[in-house]
């Protein structure tokens, strides 16, 4: 058994929520702006991904499920097998061209890393991490990226 860790991040998009949410329910397209995700495959159930996350030299797999998929307003998640992992993410429409997002993700960290690394320093560099990643995110939706298929 490992720890569990959990991070919390927000960012402002001056965007419509209807176009946030198109751009963030575009799961493949997940490595574009979030660094550690290598990969990301929807499976024949729409709500069932595959994920693959590379950073500092390790390589993570695990099938993540959609448990709550409210359009534009929430969508939350958690692992059903590999790198246990839960999280949701929240829009919420400030104006008509402003859009807050809340992401929350928590893992466990694995056991053999656990006696490894101080959690107090992980969970800084994680939650910096992900700030950036959110920061990349917005940058993308404020750029006018439109994904290849509606999800």
């Amino acid at each position: 058994m490992g720890r569990w860790l959990d991070h919390t991040v927000t960012t402002e998009i001056q965007a419509p929520v209807e176009q946030v949410w198109t751009v963030w329910s575009d799961l493949e397209a997940m490595p574009r702006w979030m660094r550690w995700i290598e990969s990301v495959k929807t499976q024949e159930d729409p709500d069932l991904t595959d994920w693959t996350l590379a950073a500092q030299g390790f390589r993570f797999h695990w099938k993540a499920r959609i448990t709550s998929r409210i359009d534009q307003q929430q969508l939350l998640w958690e692992s059903v097998g590999g790198l246990p992992t839960k999280g949701g993410v929240r829009f919420y429409q400030e104006q008509p061209e402003l859009t807050a997002v809340k992401l929350s993700v928590g893992y466990e960290l694995p056991g053999i890393l656990a006696p490894l690394m101080e959690p107090s320093i992980l969970g800084g560099i994680v939650t910096k991490e992900l700030q950036a990643n959110l920061d990349r995110f917005r940058d993308l939706v404020e750029s006018g990226y439109t994904p290849r298929s509606e999800p």
